[in-house]
């Protein structure tokens, strides 16, 4: 990356003003050794959580809430956000940072357990967006089962799709940034959905689904 393009980066991860809600939830991940979304991405959720007007949203990976609020914040008042994760402290910290947002608790709906156990149970294209940020070697199930979940015109979104960089280089051979490389190629080639890669954050892989 030249050094203006790095730069550019930056400046783009930097833009958004986080409050204290943001914060505080930021410092809970990092005491639970959990590694949030970036402040790039999280603005990038409440942008198209807004613009797809989307009801339900299901979120794999709590992130300890800052994700959730983020998204929370593009959504209506009526819409509800379901968050899976299978770490209970995590939810609870994710709790904690819904209700400092002010979301009441009849939008937001935290369900503990594994996800490639938890999405099958959840009805068919019910839900107008899906966001995967949990463990990568399950993102092929957690994949299929949103394409399952999404509505036509729902909206998919995968955190950290180029794995730091790696998917970009065919040097990379471990285990992780391969799973990553094979779904983002199988959903670029997948007939039943529109994607774009964006280089925010770590890489977010967004898809629509037709």
């Amino acid at each position: 990356m030249s050094a203006d393009k790095s730069s550019s980066w930056s400046y783009a991860e930097d833009l958004p003003a986080e409050d204290d809600v943001l914060l505080r939830a930021r410092e809970r991940s990092f005491e639970l050794g959990v590694t949030p979304i970036s402040p790039g991405v999280g603005a990038v959720l409440t942008v198209l959580a807004a613009a797809s007007k989307a009801q339900t949203v299901v979120e794999v990976g709590s992130g300890a809430g800052v994700s959730g609020v983020c998204l929370l914040r593009g959504l209506s008042p009526q819409a509800v956000l379901t968050t899976i994760d299978v770490d209970v402290e995590h939810l609870k910290a994710a709790r904690e940072a819904f209700l400092e947002s002010g979301s009441p608790a009849n939008r937001t709906r935290t369900i503990s357990g594994r996800a490639a156990d938890v999405l099958p149970r959840l009805t068919d294209s019910a839900y107008d967006l899906v966001f995967i940020d949990a463990d990568k070697p399950n993102f092929p199930k957690y994949v299929e089962q949103a394409i399952r979940l999404l509505k036509s015109g729902g909206t998919l979104v995968i955190n950290d799709a180029l794995d730091k960089d790696r998917v970009a280089n065919p040097a990379a051979r471990d285990a992780t940034t391969v799973v990553l490389r094979q779904i983002v190629k199988a959903i670029r080639d997948d007939e039943r959905l529109a994607s774009a890669m964006l280089p925010t954050g770590d890489g977010l892989l967004v898809a629509v689904k037709k």
